[in-house]
């Protein structure tokens, strides 16, 4: 399959584009700081079906995911969805062709109704405003008797950094595990299973954790800000307050969601 054209940033809301540009900028970093995000997607991982025909990455970033579902379905047609351009061409450049790489928002998908009988999603929909919007989606793209494996945050993601840097507004702004699940309802789509679960990661020292928060996108720093060495070293003892034998602990809430379209 050839790749589609990503069209630029431009057209997108404000927020859109930020994030966009966000994850652009650290498409080529990104695998190489992803760990929390590469353990969490492990987790959907032995769940998956056996077989798959037509398979959605959605919010598939530099690939990783996509790469993996083509390998492990290799008779399926494979598609990774991102908002950002700047993910699409790094995946396109380590993973070719032969997966169909398209730009777009997971809350007005680009596809025709019916399109996939898999949709694997590893933390991407946290970043979408409009939960509802989005499983009205999932439900219009996926055949019926097709099945979607989501990771996704729940409140109370990175609190550890909010509090280091005194900036709770940095605190991803997800909606909690009720709504989320309120939205699977409204869209007809049928929860199989799920759950809630808070993991721990842990890093040496602050520049590691700074490192690999950029995964999921936290800003935590004011934009164009210069940070004092004053600022920096308070921010370095409020984050030492909290270590632990294993290192300084970065907590993600994660929900993990099993979707079935069942009509």
């Amino acid at each position: 399959m050839s790749s589609t054209a990503v069209s630029p940033t431009a057209h997108m809301p404000n927020w859109q584009a930020n994030v966009a540009r966000a994850f652009s900028r650290a498409a080529p970093r990104y695998d190489a700081l992803a760990n929390a995000q590469r353990q969490i997607g492990e987790t959907l991982w032995p769940a998956l079906p056996s077989r798959a025909a037509n398979i959605l990455d959605l919010g598939c970033g530099t690939g990783y995911w996509t790469q993996r579902l083509a390998e492990r379905f290799p008779q399926a047609q494979v598609t990774g969805l991102d908002l950002a351009p700047g993910m699409l061409a790094h995946a396109q450049a380590c993973y070719g062709d032969a997966i169909t790489w398209q730009q777009g928002d997971a809350a007005a998908q680009p596809f025709k109704n019916d399109s996939f009988d898999l949709v694997f999603s590893n933390l991407a929909i946290q970043w979408c405003r409009d939960i509802n919007a989005v499983m009205g989606e999932l439900e219009r793209v996926l055949i019926p008797g097709g099945q979607a494996y989501i990771t996704t945050l729940l409140p109370g993601t990175l609190a550890e950094v909010a509090t280091t840097w005194q900036r709770p507004e940095a605190l991803l702004q997800t909606p909690d595990a009720q709504t989320v699940k309120h939205a699977v309802t409204q869209s007809g789509l049928t929860l199989t299973q799920h759950t809630a679960e808070q993991r721990q990661f842990y890093y040496p020292d602050l520049n590691a954790v700074m490192a690999s928060i950029k995964g999921v996108g936290a800003q935590v720093a004011r934009p164009n800000a210069q940070l004092t060495r004053r600022e920096l070293a308070a921010a370095q003892a409020r984050f030492e307050t909290l270590r632990t034998p294993l290192g300084l602990p970065v907590s993600y809430h994660c929900f993990t969601l099993h979707l079935e379209k069942t009509r």
